[in-house]
């Protein structure tokens, strides 16, 4: 392993600081690549300012989270489980491309079964191999199996899906995982460990995507990314050992990708409408009903939850 190798001649946060730039490096250079397999957007009159992504590169997540993976392979020490989510990711991100290249969208309850699916085989694996104990608000206490099993399901369907949401401004859904990602990684990394690392090597991904996707972007991580990143902040809030920290340090992200998920939930499945005045996700509304400019809503959505992150160190 590639580590292993830099720890021989620097200390470890050398190593750390190497790996992120070569990662970064690697990641800006394959996006430059602009691979022609990759679909074009068709734009979407439905969203504000979704006409002005029409003809721009869709589903980069693939070529972003396949440099993850080759990152982690090098630079993570691999056991038995992190291959196994590094499986399942690669699984979660090729979903959202097949999706991103479909000529006709895929419907809900094909994506929802795709989910399921790797939520249940993600749990039975992080449940053979991790304490059930969990922490919240400084007590810790241990979660029955099946409890932390469907209680660990819903987090995973629920993060990929406000992930996946919050992907309609140029720049917001990366800031915003990194955001999220680097709170983890800086108030849990004693129980992170290795996971740390591999958490501070998407950040660089990420940073290398957002090169490209500032505003104007020219190309777009679409489902095989956003699906992809919210599987993965899932995982690390359960590493953490403090995964009900999941609803604050993605509480910008939860509100803006999840209300149009309980809107349209409560219309389809209960016939009742609610928020009928505010559209979703909340970053169309701010821009449609407030005059947010796109470059207003990343910094003012990242600001929010840098603010949620202090605090939930503070508490």
């Amino acid at each position: 392993m590639l580590y292993d190798q830099l720890m021989n001649f620097v200390t470890p946060a050398q190593a750390v600081s190497t790996a992120m730039i070569l990662t970064f490096l690697l990641t800006f250079i394959t996006l430059n690549m602009k691979f022609s397999f990759l679909p074009r957007d068709k734009g979407r009159d439905f969203a504000i300012n979704g006409a002005l992504s029409k003809g721009k590169l869709r589903g980069v997540g693939l070529v972003f989270v396949v440099d993850f993976i080759l990152a982690s392979i090098l630079f993570v020490p691999l056991s038995v489980e992190y291959i196994i989510y590094l499986i399942l990711l690669f699984f979660m991100m090729l979903s959202g491309y097949l999706d991103d290249a479909s000529e006709k969208p895929w419907n809900e309850y094909k994506k929802g079964l795709i989910d399921l699916a790797i939520s249940v085989a993600t749990m039975i694996t992080f449940l053979s191999q991790n304490s059930r104990e969990v922490n919240l608000l400084g007590f810790g206490f241990t979660i029955p199996y099946p409890v932390y099993f469907i209680l660990g399901v819903a987090l995973i369907w629920m993060a990929i899906n406000v992930t996946n949401c919050s992907d309609g401004v140029d720049g917001l859904c990366a800031s915003l995982v990194i955001v999220t990602v680097m709170s983890f990684t800086i108030l849990f990394s004693e129980n992170l460990g290795s996971m740390g690392v591999s958490a501070k090597l998407l950040c660089a991904v990420l940073l290398a995507y957002l090169c490209f996707n500032c505003s104007p972007s020219t190309m777009l991580m679409g489902d095989a990314g956003s699906r992809a990143l919210g599987f993965f902040i899932a995982i690390l809030a359960m590493k953490s050992g403090h995964p009900f920290a999941y609803l604050v340090l993605s509480i910008v992200l939860i509100i803006d990708g999840g209300l149009g998920l309980i809107k349209v939930s409560l219309i389809r499945f209960c016939k009742i409408h609610i928020m009928n005045n505010i559209r979703t996700p909340i970053h169309d509304h701010v821009r449609k009903n407030m005059g947010w400019s796109d470059t207003q809503v990343v910094i003012r959505f990242v600001i929010m939850q840098i603010v949620a992150s202090v605090l939930c160190a503070v508490v």
